[in-house]
């Protein structure tokens, strides 16, 4: 699996495995009904620093860095990573994850903080804390899910 910066050229791609996940609205808190043009500007932001996880020609997942605050809170590093549906389980995540906290390392952050993983989103909850992530919060019933009504959201942190 090769992890690259993102490029132009990409934008389909990206919006190919964003889509299913925003319109099922089980994990992200993007409106259900966001347009592709909207997507793709806030996951393709300039303050976003944008990869992609690419497995034979085939992009399989993407994630964004960023620096979570600005001024005095701009050593902490935050990302938010999505993996296309059809290569769930592979690893992708883990991958991406992986490659996330050395970048941020690279440019010179300190921690990573996840502001808002949706209680329910086990996987992933299991996955970040393999990585040494802690539940440093809870915010109770943030979350609207659309099968399972009001649920909780952590906020997840380490230091790099």
């Amino acid at each position: 699996m090769l992890i690259r910066p993102a490029s132009e050229d990409d934008r389909d791609a990206i919006w190919r495995i964003m889509e299913p996940i925003v319109r099922a609205g089980e994990t992200y808190t993007l409106p259900r009904d966001l347009e592709q043009k909207n997507a793709l500007a806030y996951w393709l932001s300039a303050q976003h620093e944008v990869f992609v996880a690419e497995e034979k020609d085939e992009i399989i997942g993407t994630y964004f860095l960023q620096a979570n605050q600005q001024g005095g809170g701009a050593h902490v590093a935050n990302c938010g990573y999505m993996t296309a549906v059809s290569a769930t389980g592979r690893g992708v995540a883990r991958a991406m994850c992986a490659h996330s906290l050395d970048r941020a390392r690279t440019r010179g952050f300190r921690a990573m903080q996840f502001n808002f993983v949706v209680s329910t989103n086990e996987r992933a909850v299991r996955l970040w804390q393999s990585f040494e992530f802690e539940i440093v919060g809870r915010i109770p019933k943030a979350f609207l899910h659309p099968v399972l009504g009001y649920v909780d959201a952590y906020i997840m942190y380490r230091e790099l």
